[in-house]
């Protein structure tokens, strides 16, 4: 098949992340040598010597910007970071939001609203701006599945997790944002409904088959090779006579709490290791629970 050439008008998935952070890099620099040449060179870099939270800051503006190992590549569109990079950029930026919210509730305890608000137009709302730009990073980094679900693909995203099945070869392969947790046999794995919720086709039961799982470092396909037969039902098909998902009345229902699910491997060959659990995660949106019913329907069918 002909591969799509990358141009500036079809960039890859993930550039405009990589934009994105490189921008607030950027902004937050800018504004810190603006500060800096309103004072004495000598006494500015005296200051930052002695000061552990401009060590912090240098540390995060030479991530945020050069952005070290992150590429933006088609396969994992929502990460283009290393798993090391995104979660240290989520750390200096949360320290950096506390921080931020600290120095401006103090400055506003002691030198009122009034003040304040001077302040804030004579820094042409840079008080307001800093928390701004590090809740951004906070939020461009946070827990994501590798991809959007695409039920025709057999691709899922429930929470963070993302999953991918290969009908040919009947193999699983479950990641946990951008790291990989495992490769396991499709005849192998059960959705389990917990929190007080019922539904998809599989839900309750406990009984798979099948062979061991491989290591998890294998390499397989997350697309289809081959067209599935034309009676056999597609999953799309199949999860519009699922059952639906309904809510039971119990103390998690009362209480709010969400749903939950659970991935669980059960290898009769795997001695000592029958019915793990790959992942258990809550359903927060309703993308999540279409996800959910959608995996259990078509891990029902590879039995």
């Amino acid at each position: 098949m002909a591969r799509t050439k990358e141009t500036r008008a079809n960039a890859a998935p993930g550039a405009g992340t990589l934009f994105a952070l490189r921008a607030i890099g950027l902004v937050i620099l800018a504004r810190w040598l603006f500060s800096m040449a309103q004072m004495d060179i000598f006494a500015a870099l005296s200051g930052m010597a002695s000061s552990p939270w401009a060590c912090i800051n240098l540390v995060f503006l030479f991530l945020l910007i050069f952005l070290p190992g992150a590429r933006a590549q088609a396969e994992r569109p929502f990460h283009p970071l290393p798993q090391w990079l995104r979660q240290a950029l989520r750390f200096f930026a949360l320290l950096g939001f506390v921080f931020a919210l600290w120095s401006i509730g103090a400055f506003v305890l002691t030198a009122g609203w009034r003040r304040t608000l001077n302040t804030v137009a004579a820094t042409n709302g840079w008080l307001v701006a800093a928390p701004a730009l590090y809740a951004a990073v906070l939020w461009i980094c946070r827990p994501r599945p590798l991809w959007r679900t695409n039920i025709a693909a057999r691709r899922f995203a429930i929470g963070r997790y993302a999953v991918a099945l290969d009908v040919v070869t009947r193999t699983v392969i479950v990641w946990a944002e951008s790291r990989k947790l495992g490769q396991y046999d499709a005849r192998e794995l059960s959705v389990r409904w917990l929190a007080g919720v019922t539904g998809g086709v599989s839900a309750g039961n406990a009984g798979v088959a099948g062979s061991a799982a491989a290591p998890a470092d294998a390499a397989v396909s997350s697309e289809p090779s081959t067209p599935i037969e034309a009676d056999a039902p597609t999953p799309a098909a199949a999860l519009r006579h699922a059952a639906p998902v309904t809510p039971a009345r119990s103390g998690a229902a009362r209480w709010g709490r969400r749903p939950k699910i659970e991935l669980l491997w059960n290898s009769p060959a795997a001695a000592g290791h029958n019915r793990q659990r790959v992942f258990r995660t809550p359903l927060a949106t309703e993308g999540d629970r279409t996800a959910a019913r959608a995996l259990d329907t078509t891990l029902s069918q590879t039995v």
